[in-house]
């Protein structure tokens, strides 16, 4: 795990000046840093630099840049390749100097060339610099778990892990990109190929950007919906075969991120997915496995002990610590630092505390994510499937409110508020994301100028009947790469602390895409295989509970001690001098949130998820462009 940086550039950037760039992630990688400048044609420079967190070879000889032995080829690298091994035995015929992943990249390449993408199994961002065919290649894994930013200016290319180092760079602009604003505060992050800088993008995950003097092309090497239906044509149907396959492939995808010379431990919640991944970390270890929770000391926030139970069932070494809400409070004011583009999932904070907990004693974390998405686990999910079920009666509804007399009475917004929501969900490629309407004009009215969509408006390329798999398949693409890796990759990072998915395998993952939808979702079960699985393992009684997650008290803190700070950064002098928000219209809907009664508590309506992303980005503002 690490931080890579460099550009291909004529504007003479100086080695000092790379590894300033460089230096901003040293929370990235803490072990070692490299930085090389390389002469090219025309009047181009190649700089590569990386800053790393030694996981593998823990020896020099994993020093990046690293380059082949004929020098045709240098790489650096941010994440692992969980099948090295595998690899190393059909690359036989290169002369390998070191045990690391990195070096298993270049000898891959110069046998297969950038089709060796194809065989990486793994979490990866990769630059390739091919002299021989004078061609830089970025990389980034099938599922966006490392992220990877890059910067067109002119014929230059410019490239990081994080916005810093771009930021660092001289004479970068900061403009910007206002067109995603009402998207991010709706959404609360925002996802590749957007970023919140003009000129700047994230790499999308399973793909490839090639540049060639000035040259650049793009392409998908492995794309959700290709792969999906690729999947679907070679379908298993006995859930007994199903069942025994991913089990095995999940025995396989920890077993190999469990590989390392480093300490290794796993979060666990308490809940299916992280107790899974545990307890199967735990079959295949010969010592009790490290495990770390956090607990809250409000019950309707505190899974600990449950995450306890589990461990004492499976044993695990456990450790737990639990919180105080001053504890989470703290860590408002860093959030800029870390997530170096406005970033608003509050669960960031919890997740920044139980990564703080676990780099006590290791370096390398096992997590559950991707079970959710994969396997068909969040709430929305029931509410996409029982609005599916309603959506020819919603469509009634809203012809026969359109009717002469009756739309301009206005009798569809007098209608209850969830008979509103699925009549007015008419957009073919938003069907899977109906809600509240009125806070997607709110977030469009509280940014200057035209942007783009609040929602996705892309179901119609995934061509599938079945909302649920539909909106499984809109996440995968979005949510998940946009903000839960991402979330989980900054809050790691900070700590330098290297975070792995076992699910989000590759093999696992289209594996899952082979099974029927029933195996996943059966009469409101929600995750059934992965359930039937876990059960394997742990007893039922100590995992069948309401899912809770990690909790922020958003309203308790913005109404409460930050209040003045918010107000303060949507006062209308402000927002006029700062000329992003509507002055008027943002001011007055955060006010009319923060609003008290007479000495008591805050009355005013809900807009906690709105200004909360207010927050994040005000917060992100003076952090870069102010202090």
């Amino acid at each position: 795990m690490c931080g890579i940086c460099g550009f291909v550039s004529r504007q003479g950037i100086t080695l000092e000046q790379l590894k300033r760039m460089n230096d901003t992630m040293y929370h990235r990688g803490p072990d070692d840093s490299g930085e090389e400048i390389f002469p090219m044609k025309e009047g181009y420079q190649m700089g590569m630099a990386q800053r790393r967190l030694a996981i593998m070879d823990l020896s020099p000889l994993g020093h990046q840049p690293m380059h082949s032995v004929d020098g045709r080829l240098s790489v650096i690298f941010n994440g692992e390749i969980y099948n090295f091994v595998e690899l190393r035995g059909e690359l036989k015929d290169y002369p390998f100097s070191s045990n690391c992943d990195t070096e298993v990249i270049i000898a891959a390449y110069l046998k297969w060339g950038i089709q060796c993408l194809n065989r990486l199994n793994g979490m990866f961002a990769i630059c390739l610099y091919d002299r021989e065919k004078e061609e830089i290649y970025l990389v980034r894994d099938r599922i966006g778990k490392k992220p990877l930013y890059y910067e067109i200016e002119g014929e230059n290319l410019i490239f990081a892990s994080e916005l810093k180092p771009l930021m660092e760079r001289k004479g970068f602009q900061r403009r910007i990109r206002r067109e995603v604003l009402s998207r991010f505060l709706f959404q609360q992050y925002i996802n590749a190929p957007d970023s919140i800088f003009e000129n700047v993008y994230k790499l999308e995950p399973g793909s490839v950007l090639s540049f060639h003097y000035g040259k650049i092309k793009k392409w998908k090497y492995w794309d959700i919906k290709e792969v999906y239906h690729k999947m679907q044509e070679a379908p298993v149907a006995d859930y007994g075969q199903a069942k025994g396959e991913l089990k095995e492939l999940l025995k396989k995808a920890v077993s190999a991120r469990m590989i390392a010379d480093v300490p290794l431990g796993a979060f666990l919640s308490g809940g299916y997915d992280s107790s899974l991944m545990t307890a199967i970390a735990q079959e295949h270890s010969s010592e009790p496995v490290k495990t770390f929770s956090i607990g809250f000391k409000e019950d309707q926030y505190n899974e600990a002990k449950y995450a306890a139970e589990v461990a004492r069932h499976l044993g695990t070494k456990h450790t737990e610590l639990y919180i105080e809400e001053k504890e989470m409070f703290d860590l408002v004011e860093s959030i800029p630092q870390f997530y170096d583009e406005p970033f608003a999932d509050s669960s960031q904070i919890p997740t920044m505390l139980v990564s703080m907990l676990a780099r006590r004693d290791v370096t390398v974390a096992l997590s559950g994510d991707g079970g959710d998405e994969f396997f068909c686990g969040y709430n929305i999910y029931e509410n996409v499937r029982q609005a599916q079920l309603l959506d020819g009666l919603g469509a009634l509804t809203h012809g026969i409110c359109g009717l002469p007399g009756l739309k301009q009475a206005g009798l569809e917004d007098r209608l209850p508020f969830r008979v509103k929501v699925i009549a007015g969900n008419r957009n073919k490629e938003t069907k899977t994301q109906f809600g509240a309407s009125n806070y997607v004009v709110r977030a469009n009215q509280m940014v200057l100028g035209e942007g783009i969509p609040c929602h996705y408006p892309v179901e119609g390329r995934y061509a599938v009947s079945n909302w649920q798999i539909r909106r499984m398949l809109l996440d995968m693409d979005t949510y998940l790469p946009g903000d839960i890796l991402c979330k989980v990759d900054r809050a790691s990072m900070k700590y330098s602390l290297e975070a792995r998915c076992p699910i989000l395998d590759k093999d696992v993952m289209e594996y899952s895409f082979r099974m029927s939808h029933e195996m996943k979702y059966d009469k409101g079960n929600k995750k059934r295989i992965l359930k039937d699985i876990a059960y394997d393992y742990i007893p039922k009684e100590l995992l069948d509970r309401p899912k809770v997650g990690f909790g922020v008290p958003l309203d308790k803190w913005l109404r409460g001690p930050l209040r003045e700070q918010l107000l303060d950064m949507c006062s209308r002098d402000y927002l006029k001098r700062q000329g992003i928000f509507d002055g008027d219209f943002t001011a007055g809907m955060i006010e009319e949130y923060v609003k008290k009664g007479d000495g008591g508590p805050a009355t005013g309506a809900n807009y906690s998820k709105l200004s909360w992303s207010f927050f994040a980005f005000q917060q992100w503002y003076r952090y870069y462009f102010e202090e």
